[in-house]
């Protein structure tokens, strides 16, 4: 009877405490199907959110709503020059509940390296009626397989008992009770009259046997612990130069390629990714935005002239004045082709960047370098168009880079050498 309480106690204790850990581990489950499922939805909700793009952002919180473990979805969106919108969906007959966790995670978006901002602020809910349903299910199954088990414990502890073995197994017990690494030599002797060859022996040559191996092993791991620590430090200094080797292959790899090789200038690829993040911002805070587009006059004939490697010095002269003349914060001088240049001028008005460029202009002509194939002066010169942010007609960067463009071919049509605006 004593027997049978004790395995029913147990039995009870063993079931609440694996239903505790079950509760935890439900708990812990839904807490990372909620982090796996704001990874999912945090890039294109940030880029929802940028874009301004209402209908992506309904469909993306409804998509979100639907996951089995999501009681509420609530997007909170940050805007400039008014108070944020809120979105929020949730699960029919879904309440609030500090039982079931909850995520809420900032929303960034970076339209270009090194320009991050904080757009929204997400929040999933989970719901507490999904996480007693999977407890329910698995509490039945602890439940079954802890009565089987006790029952096995009860019918192997009963055998025993019937036969006879307690007191050998209490030897037993005690002895391995005693052993440490210092007494592993010491061999088990059972307390038996006769020699018998049965389970109880051979489980005690199996125990002298196991002393015997595992004091062996012990000296063996003492030395293989010995020498792990030593390949262990070295491999970690090795690990170290690698990473620090691959970061700066990857960072060196990543500048290389919004990098012009020739200039050292930004490339077309960089400043494609400046221009919309520029445009977008300037949009959004009213800012002013100039763009400047640089063309060297007759460079062909100076290629023809000085050959290419003349040609190659050359713009790399040019890139040097543009460098030294727009280098401040946000200022992007950019090489997009042959020798075309293009400079945004974010928080620069027209008149403002007009006179920037007549300073570029005259930057260049003071280089002074030899073109005795140009038809306006006897050094190489700059034909620049300049153009500027108008949101009442331009709702693409295209727009603007057109009326640049147009400007830059009438400053050519001008006679080269000069500054031009749109008309």
């Amino acid at each position: 009877m004593a027997t049978l309480g004790f395995s029913i106690v147990f039995t009870l204790l063993t079931v609440m405490v694996r239903t505790g850990s079950a509760w935890r581990d439900q708990r812990q489950a839904m807490t990372a199907e909620l982090q796996q499922l704001e990874q999912v939805f945090q890039n294109t909700l940030s880029k929802a959110i940028w874009e301004m793009d209402r209908d992506a952002l309904e469909a993306h919180l409804s998509s979100a709503a639907k996951v089995g473990s999501v009681g509420r979805v609530s997007l909170q969106i940050g805007q400039a020059q008014r108070a944020g919108d809120r979105l929020e969906r949730q699960r029919d007959g879904w309440a609030p509940s500090r039982l079931v966790p909850s995520l809420e995670q900032d929303l960034a978006y970076e339209p270009y390296a090194g320009a991050r901002e904080t757009v929204g602020r997400i929040r999933l809910d989970g719901d507490e009626r999904v996480l007693w349903s999977r407890l329910g299910d698995e509490v039945g199954g602890i439940v079954l397989t802890q009565v089987i088990q006790t029952l096995l414990l009860v019918t192997l502890v009963m055998w025993l008992f019937n036969r006879s073995v307690t007191v050998h197994v209490q030897h037993i017990a005690r002895h391995l009770a005693q052993l440490s690494p210092e007494n592993l030599a010491r061999r088990l002797e059972l307390l038996r009259k006769s020699r018998r060859h049965d389970e109880l022996t051979l489980l005690a040559a199996g125990v002298n046997q196991l002393q015997g191996s595992l004091s062996e092993y012990l000296a063996r791991q003492r030395e293989d612990e010995r020498e792990l620590a030593a390949h262990r430090d070295r491999l970690a200094e090795l690990v170290q130069q690698r990473t620090e080797a691959l970061q700066a292959a990857n960072a060196k790899l990543e500048a290389l390629s919004r990098c012009d090789p020739l200039t050292g200038l930004p490339n077309r690829r960089h400043f494609d990714e400046a221009k919309e993040a520029e445009f977008r911002r300037a949009q959004r805070t009213g800012q002013p935005l100039s763009l400047l587009l640089c063309d060297i006059d007759f460079f062909k004939r100076y290629n023809d002239t000085y050959g290419h490697a003349g040609g190659d010095a050359c713009l790399g002269r040019v890139a040097q004045a543009l460098q030294a003349c727009f280098g401040r914060a946000g200022e992007l001088a950019a090489r997009i082709g042959g020798e075309e240049f293009a400079v945004l001028l974010p928080g620069m008005d027209a008149e403002a960047a007009r006179e920037a460029a007549e300073r570029l202009r005259q930057a260049v002509a003071a280089l002074a370098i030899d073109h005795s194939g140009s038809e306006v002066a006897p050094h190489v010169t700059l034909s620049i168009g300049v153009a500027a942010y108008r949101a009442e007609s331009m709702d693409r960067f295209d727009i603007l880079f057109h009326h640049a463009d147009q400007a830059l071919y009438g400053a050519k049509r001008q006679g080269r050498d000069r500054v031009a605006c749109p008309a």
